[in-house]
């Protein structure tokens, strides 16, 4: 699938993650969107969705799916039902558990589908509107490459800013 466009950033720390998470979360075409999130272990893929799912209004401590797989949450956003999936698929090695679950389902209805460890289910996965690649570097620096695949990543690439 082609990238559309590409922006990088570099997050100097956790701040600049939850500022560019807070940024997104203010994009209004989120209600649809699929966001991959790439990187090591360590590299705040989790972070990430901790801190959008925050500036989305989620309350409390965020659980990362990593053996739940899925983690939903329905929130309301100006007046209307947003539903967010996030989900991890780091431990994912059978597609028949993609049936099982029920996960065609969650993908094809609408709200914000986010997913660490896309890679594990690749096959089974539609285009994502924006991949998110992280890249450790010294300290708590972070290289960020963001890579839009549809007309709306393209959009949602201009919330992130420059």
């Amino acid at each position: 699938m082609p990238i559309l466009e590409t922006r990088t950033q570099l997050w100097p720390d956790e701040a600049a993650c939850a500022a560019s998470a807070a940024a997104l979360a203010r994009h209004r075409g989120l209600g649809r969107a699929f966001v991959e999130l790439h990187g090591p272990l360590g590299a705040g893929k989790t972070t990430f969705v901790r801190h959008l799912l925050h500036a989305l209004g989620v309350p409390g401590r965020i659980k990362s799916p990593t053996y739940t797989v899925l983690e939903p949450y329905a929130l309301v956003r100006d007046g209307a039902p947003l539903d967010v999936s996030h989900f991890d698929f780091y431990r994912f090695d059978d597609p028949q558990e993609w049936e099982d679950a029920g996960l065609r389902d969650v993908f094809g209805a609408a709200g914000l589908k986010l997913v660490e460890w896309a890679a594990r289910a690749a096959p089974l996965l539609p285009a994502p509107d924006v991949r998110i690649s992280l890249t450790p570097q010294e300290g708590t620096a972070r290289d960020v490459r963001l890579d839009a695949y549809t007309p709306r990543g393209i959009e949602m690439l201009q919330a992130f800013g420059a």
